[in-house]
């Protein structure tokens, strides 16, 4: 028998990356060999609500030096296992350690959360470094002076393709009237709230029938840009269940970002069979290729994307269903298939 463990922080979230360990879970069972086994190391702060398998001091343990950092995952895993590491802030495996890399933004962006200082290092010892895009694998590879890392795409969930638009009253319960159109995710510098709130007067002027709605957890950055502006629905954290219809129910989809490892939002859109607008940066067109309006990260290229993805011409809808044709090939059956050649050639190697 060969053992997988992942490890992974506790988490509630079901955005980004929590979405990704979610699915990475879920699956590997059926993805592997059936002499693989599989199991989790689920590690928990000392106060944390949360269940888990493990409890530690997760800040001290992510600033420790990189020789404490590897004898506490000599204690933590399984020594008989390959162990896909999840979070840089958890200790690496001596054994057969494997990570996710979704991007380098710790690096790159001030407001983004400091990187683990023994991360690189760790990073260059790995026996496997996943990463989610050719992009983000490129970036790691010019920052961290890595070895070219595995590049498996992210998938999109089945519940996003086709979804039925959300009914007028589950709009009604999320204070989101219609038309509109929708932009998901954080609020950090790198999405690009800023280059959004610029263009949406642009928008508005041209189609004041529209309405923006944002959703994600409330933030004061978001806040101060978009309170003040017409037509602007700040919806905060939306059900999960609600999110495919709402994404199907939108005009279009909005992703402005400055910088993404991957780009769900992007994804879920184009699954949807809605006009997505993207900006030409980073990971994105890697992932959307033909099936969206790619602008760029400007207040005028923004506002120029929303206004065409909202008017009548044909090419929208045509754009808009190359992008549902390409969401087709994001499957997390091919995402885990990907995982699970380099699970099984670190096990060969090892």
């Amino acid at each position: 028998m060969t053992r997988l463990t992942i490890a992974r922080i506790a988490s509630d979230s079901m955005l980004g990356t929590g979405l990704y360990e979610d699915r990475i879970v879920m699956h590997s069972p059926k993805a592997l060999p059936a002499d693989w086994t599989v199991d989790q190391a689920v590690v928990r702060s000392l106060r944390s609500p949360l269940p888990g398998t493990h409890r530690l001091p997760l800040g001290k343990v992510a600033s420790a030096p990189a020789s404490a950092r590897r004898l506490i995952g000599r204690a933590l895993y399984p020594r008989d296992a390959v162990v896909h590491r999840m979070s840089l802030e958890l200790p690496p495996s001596p054994h057969a350690d494997v990570l996710t890399l979704h991007d380098v933004v710790a690096w790159k962006y001030p407001d983004e959360s400091a990187p683990v200082p023994a991360a690189a290092e760790e990073i260059r010892r790995a026996a496997a470094v996943v990463c989610v895009s050719a992009f983000s694998a490129a970036e790691a590879v010019d920052l961290l002076g890595i070895d070219p890392p595995h590049v498996v795409h992210n998938g999109v969930d089945e519940r996003f393709f086709d979804a039925a638009p959300a009914t007028p009253a589950d709009l009604r319960s999320v204070g989101v009237p219609s038309p509109f159109v929708l932009t998901t995710g954080g609020a950090s510098e790198r999405k690009n709230l800023a280059g959004l709130a610029a263009a949406w007067p642009l928008v508005h002027a041209t189609r004041p029938e529209l309405t923006l709605v944002l959703t994600g957890p409330p933030h004061p950055r978001r806040t101060a840009l978009f309170a003040h502006l017409p037509n602007v629905v700040l919806a905060g954290l939306v059900d999960a269940g609600l999110v495919p219809h709402l994404i199907a129910a939108a005009e279009a989809v909005v992703v402005p970002s400055l910088y993404e490892g991957f780009g769900f939002p992007a994804l879920e859109g184009m699954a949807t069979g809605v006009p997505v607008v993207a900006a030409n940066t980073s990971s994105l067109p890697e992932v959307v290729g033909d099936g969206a309006l790619l602008v760029a990260p400007d207040a005028h290229s923004i506002a120029e994307g929303i206004i065409d993805a909202t008017g009548d011409d044909p090419e929208v809808q045509r754009v808009a269903a190359r992008g549902r044709a390409r969401a087709d090939h994001f499957t997390w059956e091919r995402s885990l298939a990907g995982h699970a050649s380099v699970w099984t050639s670190v096990a060969e190697g090892r």
